[in-house]
């Protein structure tokens, strides 16, 4: 299981820059960078990831019609650059393409592996079953979800799992404004934009809480954007809060890997 410091780390050693230079470039000073690349921070500040990841990881986010994920096959033609998509582009994609509209930019989905769909599928069972004992009215929902994250006309997301409590936020085609809760499962393709530009998306748009597990590090970031003490890391080893249920609902990541293929 890799760390972060170590795939940037395996990152800067493929550009073959030094560590002055990704501090030059980056903006960041060197001391901060060593610390994250050898392990000893290890829940950066989300500034100093992303300062990072511009520089590291800046053209697997860069496409000309569409930022394609490798299992892709479809082409989107049109006259439009990224950043200039807007909602009505999003809607005449075919119903078999996944895909999600960042800020203007169209961004295709792969198909999900098995061990995604595992975690979603627990995940799931483990919060419907606490809002069911507790006679709560949130609804959890999977994706496919149409989330208009910002109530405008270019973005709309499909988070891996929202759960929604302000129940006039559901309409018909999926969800209209900020879910309390959502959760991504990291693939390669997905792993810049979960651990960056969709943490900025989701504290701005008024998410309270957002979790990135990565099955691959076996890890689990958890932002309670209400709280003081954000990120937290945990492991799949770990009992993790949920912090929207003041703590209330636990879940045991132990249990979870134990029943993974």
């Amino acid at each position: 299981m890799k760390s972060l410091g170590e795939e940037f780390k395996e990152r800067k050693k493929e550009l073959g820059i030094t560590t002055e230079q990704l501090s030059r470039l980056s903006g960041i000073p060197i001391g901060t960078i060593n610390k994250i690349l050898n392990g000893e921070t290890k829940s950066p500040r989300y500034a100093t990831l992303k300062a990072l990841n511009d520089v590291l990881f800046r053209d697997i986010d860069s496409g000309i019609a569409g930022i394609r994920e490798s299992a892709v096959a479809y082409t989107f033609s049109s006259d439009k650059k990224q950043g200039e998509y807007t909602l009505d582009d999003y809607y005449a994609l075919p119903d078999d393409v996944r895909a999600e509209l960042i800020d203007g930019h169209l961004i295709f989905l792969e198909a999900p592996r098995s061990v995604h769909q595992e975690l979603i599928s627990e995940l799931l069972f483990e919060l419907k079953l606490y809002i069911r004992n507790n006679k709560g009215t949130c609804k959890v929902l999977p994706a496919p979800l149409d989330v208009q994250l910002d109530c405008d006309n270019r973005t709309m997301i499909q988070p891996d799992i929202s759960v929604i409590c302000q129940l006039d936020r559901l309409v018909e085609k999926g969800v209209y404004g900020a879910p309390d809760f959502c959760i991504e499962i990291v693939s390669l393709s997905s792993r810049s934009r979960d651990y960056i530009k969709k943490v900025s998306k989701y504290q701005i748009a008024g998410v309270r809480e957002y979790w990135i597990v990565d099955p691959k590090r076996e890890t689990v970031l958890c932002y309670f954007f209400e709280g003081e003490d954000y990120p937290q890391m945990y492991t799949f080893d770990d009992i993790i809060p949920v912090m929207i249920y003041d703590g209330k609902l636990e879940i045991n990541f132990a249990d979870i890997k134990d029943r993974l293929i």
